[in-house]
């Protein structure tokens, strides 16, 4: 690869930010695309798919084959509360290929023996969220119930463009964090974004099950995400 393109990728592979390097294996030309290029026609729709997808491999486009190898930062999900459903969560997600982390400052909850294995922080959201920043490859799941500890996380969720943001709790309740968002100066599209109550409509009433329901919402949304400077 040329030395360019590889700074190229390199830069953007460490700030998190999705990739592909194209081979065209008709001439051997390549170029580094980021997500949210210009690209037009079958080619773009080939290399959207991609960027979906997450995987590598051979298209074929009028007449002409390409290589894309596709880079994306490891999607991780944030979970605000060291919880049942945390804990269930957790380590579905490892097997799912999630890298995870658990925040919660209430060191009753938030214990090695209750979360063995796993990236934990007893700490405030806000003071974590400063040095470990939310991005676009971030799924965010708040699952407190209590709004000193939920609503920080959710507001950074939504101003940074987490790809899943999720939030435990009833329809009433819910009403009430919008009032709060509301204030927080987030808009009514922004916090439609929300899924709650959280996960998918399965049924689920175990933290558990809960946890299956909000591992395959993240999973969906992930796959089917908007690409950024893409609609939807």
């Amino acid at each position: 690869m040329d030395p360019y393109l590889l700074r190229k990728l390199n830069t953007e592979r460490a700030a998190r930010r999705a990739v592909i390097h194209l081979t065209d294996l008709g001439d051997g030309r390549d170029r580094v695309i980021r997500e949210g290029d210009p690209v037009a026609g079958p080619l773009g729709e080939a290399i959207a798919r991609a960027f979906r997808s997450g995987r590598s491999g051979l298209v074929e486009v009028e007449d002409r084959k390409f290589f894309l190898n596709v880079h994306l930062p490891p999607a991780r999900i944030v979970a605000i509360g060291a919880v049942h459903i945390s804990q269930a969560l957790a380590r579905m997600a490892v097997v799912a290929g999630f890298d995870i982390t658990i925040i919660d400052p209430r060191t009753a909850f938030a214990t090695e023996e209750r979360f063995a294995g796993i990236d934990l922080v007893a700490d405030w959201p806000e003071d974590v969220l400063k040095a470990r920043p939310l991005d676009a490859y971030t799924a965010l799941v708040a699952v407190t119930h209590d709004p000193k500890i939920d609503d920080f996380p959710l507001s950074q969720a939504l101003t940074t463009g987490c790809f899943y943001v999720g939030a435990l709790g009833s329809r009433k309740t819910h009403a009430k964090r919008v009032e709060r968002l509301t204030a927080l100066g987030h808009g009514a599209a922004e916090i439609a974004r929300i899924s709650a109550p959280i996960g998918l409509d399965i049924g689920a009433a175990s933290p558990a099950e809960i946890a299956v329901a909000i591992l395959a919402d993240i999973v969906a949304h992930l796959r089917r995400r908007p690409l950024l400077g893409a609609g939807p």
